[in-house]
């Protein structure tokens, strides 16, 4: 059973039971505390930003995460639940990248094992990039045309400027 609680990192008050669609899923495809860095092309992203940050052959979207954490992303057993949409509802603004309930949620079966990240990373076409410092990137990505999400950064290594 899930029970809306505040997470440590919240910004709202309210207690949620959050989730995500199948959309947002990929985003997590990582052990829990890993930092990434995530940019994909949207409908404005130029072609330099697209050639610039995915590069040629890079497809849609690019997950990075450092050298650090690549023996963990490769050993980790990540689980999923599957949730009934029914007590959810879409959070975040102006486009929704969460669900959150309010009411207690029971999982519609056991947690089911997510498999090889890698290898579901490929199948998704989602290129997976490993660096020493996800920053450089990241401060590229914030400055383009592509949509992009940060998770964990806090988790990153520090900036190489020390900032």
């Amino acid at each position: 059973m899930f029970r809306p609680h505040v997470a440590a990192t919240a910004k709202q008050a309210e207690a949620y039971v959050w989730a995500v669609d199948a959309v947002q899923a990929p985003a997590y495809w990582f052990p829990r505390q890993c930092p990434r860095a995530m940019a994909w092309a949207a409908a404005d992203t130029t072609e330099t930003d697209r050639e610039h940050v995915l590069g040629p052959g890079g497809g849609e979207r690019v997950h990075v995460i450092e050298y650090d954490w690549l023996k963990r992303f490769l050993s980790v057993e990540l689980f999923a639940y599957r949730l009934s949409a029914d007590s959810f509802r879409p959070f975040g603004r102006p486009v929704p990248h969460a669900f959150v309930a309010t009411e207690p949620v029971e999982p519609l079966a056991p947690a089911q094992p997510v498999g090889d990240l890698l290898r579901i990373h490929q199948e998704a076409g989602i290129q997976l990039r490993v660096l020493d410092s996800l920053w450089e990137l990241w401060d590229t990505v914030i400055a383009s045309t592509l949509e992009f999400s940060g998770i964990r950064l806090r988790n990153a290594r520090a900036r190489p400027d020390g900032s």
